[in-house]
């Protein structure tokens, strides 16, 4: 057992934050699942009331950090030289209040569950003028492209405002299975978080979960694949992945959300943000990103296209 249980105020840079990411930030190395669980089970308090993960807090809250089982190792792990390289290369943009990164695919935004160093993590240990920057919003691990990192409270608080009431324009590339129809051009179905016996966590339609719109647009009819420009009007956990799967076109290399043998096989998912829009604050000029495909997805899509013209 860990400790006692003890009061950890908010400071004026971590004000805006989820209770949950403000959580794993406290409680390094605990898994994910075991802070949802101590949220869950009231033991984590906020000024001595009860919370959801997706509480905001202020400046001044005082968090009931509880007792708990489980590692908790003083620093994270530490990165190559080759990884804090390839961050550094990976800048699309930056500027006293944020950068924007062109995330490479299969590096998971934090650590966690089995998962000793993520990529803010190394990200702070890069530079000593990244040392407190805080994570925007996510994407999934596998997932590519532009993620927003933050590098003062302000600008956090601004972007997720921004987030929450529709005023980030998101745009994504993906390559899915079979022919797209092209009537259809968005999905509006609700989705809710599960969890299998297994453990995994997994993401399925309910009427009963949160909404979730998605636009799609087909760029190109590929053999046996189609390639989509899609916008997100909601920002649901694995909501691009389940809404395609659920129109029977998942993506390419999708290993959680495409269960059948497909007829185009490939181990990366073929997932892309590559379009990011946004006022940095009022009166500042907009800014507007657009983060280069990576290599694999490049070059699975030239394959696809070199097969069908055949």
């Amino acid at each position: 057992m860990n400790g006692k249980a003890h009061l950890v105020p908010v400071s004026e840079r971590q004000a805006g934050q989820r209770l949950d990411n403000f959580l794993l930030r406290e409680l390094k190395g605990l898994p994910r699942s075991r802070i949802y669980r101590l949220i869950r089970r009231g033991e984590v308090r906020v000024n001595q009331g009860r919370r959801k993960p997706e509480t905001r807090l202020a400046a001044g809250d005082k968090v009931r950090i509880p007792p708990h089982r489980g590692s908790h190792p003083a620093t994270p792990g530490q990165p190559s030289a080759k990884l804090k390289q390839r961050l550094i290369d990976s800048i699309l943009l930056e500027n006293g209040a944020m950068l924007i990164l062109n995330k490479p695919a299969n590096l998971p935004v934090h650590g966690g569950s089995g998962i000793a160093l993520g990529l803010i993590e190394a990200l702070r240990q890069t530079r000593p003028e990244w040392a407190e920057a805080e994570l925007a919003h996510r994407l999934d691990r596998e997932t590519s492209g532009c993620l927003v990192i933050a590098k003062s409270a302000e600008f956090l608080r601004h972007f997720q405002l921004a987030l929450r009431v529709g005023e980030v324009a998101k745009r994504y590339l993906a390559l899915v299975h079979g022919n797209w129809p092209g009537h259809l051009t968005r999905i509006d179905l609700p989705l809710r978080k599960n969890r299998l016996a297994s453990g995994e966590r997994i993401v399925r339609p309910d009427p009963a979960g949160k909404s979730a719109s998605t636009a799609f647009q087909v760029r190109e009819r590929l053999l046996g694949a189609t390639l989509l420009e899609i916008q997100l009007e909601t920002g649901r956990t694995h909501q691009i992945r389940v809404h395609c799967q659920t129109a029977g076109h998942p993506i390419i290399g999708d290993q959680k959300y495409s269960r059948a043998t497909p007829a185009i096989q490939h181990k990366h998912l073929a997932l892309h943000a590559s379009q990011l829009s946004f006022h940095p604050s009022p009166g500042k000029t907009p800014v507007h990103i657009k983060a280069p495909l990576p290599k694999n997805f490049t070059q699975m899509l030239k394959t696809l296209q070199q097969d069908s013209e055949k």
